[in-house]
């Protein structure tokens, strides 16, 4: 029985570490074919090695997804190889966590590039072929600070998730009905965002907090859920914690 998965290309932002990883080697074994880049090509290389030498299919590329060449020439490297683009998953992001006060105005710049405008790059550089296609999914990485302010730190960063989630929602309303578009909020998983905040106690706060995180395998389990249901169902929306996270 097919799982709906089989056969479908997927291109992944973000894709050499983390939530990114952890989904295209669980999409590629459920028979995807995987577009994936990232700005370390070393790390990509081996992660598409090892699929390959698991029976499955991928390339990758180098993509940095503040560039919008890069993205376009991601998403065409994929449609060159394959005929094809089925799925975009734009999950690059940084979380660099710090109080507003210290007004580390190039962090906000980082994570208005990343974060908000590497997923337009990305929808942009996908929903012409979509169109003409007459099919295609859109997956956007949000946060459950998307949904509630991470405070005290996260205003900024809940401010780019916010973003994504009204992105996804009103593109969700502009494609129409052959174009679905989901958005995936996970709260603590265990990935390199944490990595990315560099303000001392706000490291240690951030450390503390994802103690309780889940592995990224859990996120690769939903993305594979919403892109695995018959093209007559929409998955808009997942909101996902760790059991004993509160916030």
């Amino acid at each position: 029985m097919s799982n709906n998965i089989e056969g479908k290309v997927v291109v992944i932002t973000g894709a050499s570490s983390g939530l990114g990883e952890a989904t295209a080697r669980h999409l590629a074994e459920k028979g995807a074919l995987m577009v994936l880049g990232a700005r370390r090509i070393t790390l990509l290389e081996e992660i598409v090695g090892d699929i390959v030498s698991k029976g499955g299919t991928a390339i990758c590329r180098q993509t940095d997804v503040i560039s919008k060449s890069d993205i376009e020439a991601l998403v065409d490297a994929g449609l060159k190889t394959y005929g094809k683009i089925d799925v975009v998953i734009n999950n690059a992001g940084v979380m660099p966590i710090a109080p507003m006060v210290e007004v580390r105005t190039a962090e906000w710049d980082t994570m208005i590039d990343i974060n908000i405008k590497g997923v337009l790059y990305g929808i942009a550089a996908a929903l012409p072929i979509f169109q003409k296609q007459q099919s295609g999914h859109f997956i956007n990485l949000g946060s459950v600070a998307g949904v509630k302010v991470f405070s005290p730190g996260g205003t900024v960063y809940s401010g780019t998730k916010f973003a994504v989630r009204a992105i996804s929602e009103g593109l969700r309303h502009e494609v129409g009905a052959n174009i679905r578009v989901t958005v995936i909020e996970p709260g603590a998983v265990e990935s390199e965002l944490k990595h990315t905040t560099v303000h001392a106690e706000s490291s240690t706060n951030v450390n503390q907090f994802y103690e309780l995180a889940i592995p990224a395998a859990s996120v690769a389990r939903a993305i594979a859920f919403a892109i695995e249901q018959p093209s007559d169902v929409d998955i808009n929306e997942i909101v996902m914690r760790p059991t004993v996270q509160d916030f």
